[in-house]
C-alpha cells in the first residue's frame, strides 16, 4: 500500500508554491501562509491527529480564499456602481479607487426621452412638406417617404401641422369679435375714432383674452374645425382641402437612425460585467475583518481537500481491524461553513451598500429631530 503523506508539523513558504501565484510576492501573504497552515493543521486536530495533507495543499487554499473574497468584494461593487461604470474606460484598474456617482448613463436614458418629446436627445428631427391635392382626404406618407429617398416605414411621424390659423392673426377682423360689442366698449370709453394701433394700446389686456377667445368659439361653432388623424403613416386630414397646390408640413424621425444610436462603439468601454477593469485584491492592503474571513474560509477548503484525500483509501487498515476514515463528514461540514461563510459576507456587504446606508441615517436623522423635539425651550428673562 502507498504511503500516505502527513503533514510534517511546519513550512516554510517561497515563491511559485501556489497555483496561479496571484499574492506569492507579497510580503503579508508570504508571512501568513505558513501560519494559516499551521493554524488549518492544529484545527484539524494536529499534533493528535494526523493531516494527510502538504503545504503546497495549504497554500492552495489560502490563495483560494484570497481570490474568492476579492471576487465578492467586487461584484457588489460593480452592481452598487454599475450605472457609473457602464461607458467608462475598461483599460484602468479601478481597484482601491474611491468611485463617485455619475448621472452619465441616467443622461443617456432620458435623452431618448427626449428624442420622444421633442425637446432633446441624440436623434435628428427633419422637416418635411406633403403636397395637397384638391378633394383628397388621405395620404400614405409611407409612399411619401419612398419618394424622399427612405425606406417604406423608416419614417415615425412626430408633428402634423395641420390647423387653423390661430386667431391672433384676426385680431383686428372686424368680423371677428362677435359677441364682443367692440365699437360699443371703443365709444364708451371715448376713443371709439382712434387708430387700431391706438385702440390696441388703450384696451385692457383681459378685453383681448376674451376676444380671442370668442374667435376661437366662433371657429368652432361656425367652420370646420381642424383637425387629423394618423395610423400606420396613413393620415387623413379634416377639413378636405379644396384646391391643389397647398403643403402640409410634417416632422418625423428615422427609425434606422433611433435603433442604431441603441449601439455605441464599446472599444475600450465598460459595456457589461464581465469587463470591470478589477484585478485581484492586494492581501497587505486587506485590513485584519477581511483576513479573519480569509482564514476561516481556508480552513473550510481544506477540511474538503481533507475529505477527497481519505476519502480515496475509504478505511485504513490497523493491527487485527481497519478503521473507516470521516471523509463524508469532512466535506459535509466543509461545503455547509463555506456557504455560510460567502453568505455572512454578501450579507455584510448588503448591510454597507449605499441604499442600506442612507436608510440609516434617514432613520438617524428622524430619532434626532425626535429627540430635539423633546428638549424644553430655555427661558430668557430680561
Amino acid at each position: 500500500m502507498a504511503v500516505i503523506p502527513i503533514w510534517p508539523g511546519s513550512s516554510s513558504f517561497s515563491s511559485g508554491s501556489t497555483p496561479f501565484g496571484f499574492y506569492d510576492n507579497d510580503l503579508d501573504f508570504q508571512i501568513d501562509s505558513d501560519k494559516v497552515a499551521n493554524f488549518c493543521a492544529r484545527r484539524l486536530g494536529y499534533p493528535i491527529v494526523d493531516v494527510e495533507l502538504q503545504d503546497l495543499n495549504f497554500y492552495t487554499a489560502f490563495e483560494e480564499s484570497i481570490t474568492t473574497y476579492g471576487n465578492e468584494l467586487y461584484a457588489y461593487q460593480v452592481r452598487e456602481n454599475f450605472l457609473s461604470l457602464e461607458g467608462a474606460s475598461n483599460t484602468v484598474d479601478v481597484k482601491n479607487t474611491l468611485l463617485t456617482p455619475t448621472l452619465n448613463r441616467i443622461i443617456d436614458f432620458s435623452q431618448q426621452y427626449g428624442v420622444e418629446a421633442g425637446v432633446g436627445g441624440n436623434i435628428d428631427w427633419y422637416d418635411g412638406l406633403v403636397g395637397l391635392s384638391a378633394s383628397v382626404q388621405d395620404y400614405d406618407l409611407n409612399a411619401w417617404a419612398v419618394e424622399q429617398g427612405y425606406d417604406s416605414g423608416d419614417i415615425e411621424i412626430k408633428r402634423v401641422f395641420y390647423e387653423a390659423p390661430p386667431a391672433i392673426v384676426r385680431y383686428f377682423d372686424p368680423y371677428a369679435g362677435t359677441g364682443t360689442d367692440l365699437q360699443g366698449l371703443l365709444s364708451t370709453f371715448g376713443f371709439g375714432s382712434y387708430s387700431p394701433g391706438i385702440n390696441f394700446l388703450m384696451m385692457p389686456l383681459s378685453f383681448d383674452i376674451q376676444k380671442l377667445q370668442a374667435i376661437e368659439f366662433n371657429d368652432q361653432v361656425r367652420k370646420s374645425n381642424y383637425s387629423f388623424e394618423i395610423r400606420n403613416n396613413k393620415l387623413k386630414i379634416f377639413p378636405i382641402p379644396k384646391a391643389t397646390g397647398g403643403k402640409l408640413k410634417i416632422q418625423y424621425i428615422l427609425k434606422s437612425e433611433r435603433a442604431a444610436a441603441a449601439f455605441q462603439d464599446g472599444t475600450n468601454k465598460i459595456t457589461d460585467v464581465s469587463n470591470v477593469p478589477y484585478t485581484n485584491p492586494v492581501y497587505s492592503k486587506i485590513n485584519s475583518i477581511g483576513r479573519s474571513w480569509m482564514f476561516e474560509y481556508t480552513l473550510a477548503i481544506v477540511k474538503e481537500m481533507l475529505g477527497y484525500v481519505r476519502g480515496k483509501y475509504g478505511s485504513v487498515p490497523i493491527p487485527g481491524d481497519t478503521v473507516t476514515l470521516n471523509q463524508s463528514d469532512l466535506i459535509s461540514a466543509a461545503t455547509l461553513e463555506k456557504s455560510n461563510l460567502i453568505e455572512r459576507l454578501r450579507t455584510y456587504f448588503d448591510e454597507t451598500s449605499r441604499e442600506k446606508l442612507l436608510e440609516s441615517r434617514t432613520k438617524e436623522t428622524e430619532f434626532r429631530k425626535q429627540e430635539l423635539n423633546e428638549v424644553p425651550f430655555t427661558i430668557y428673562i430680561s
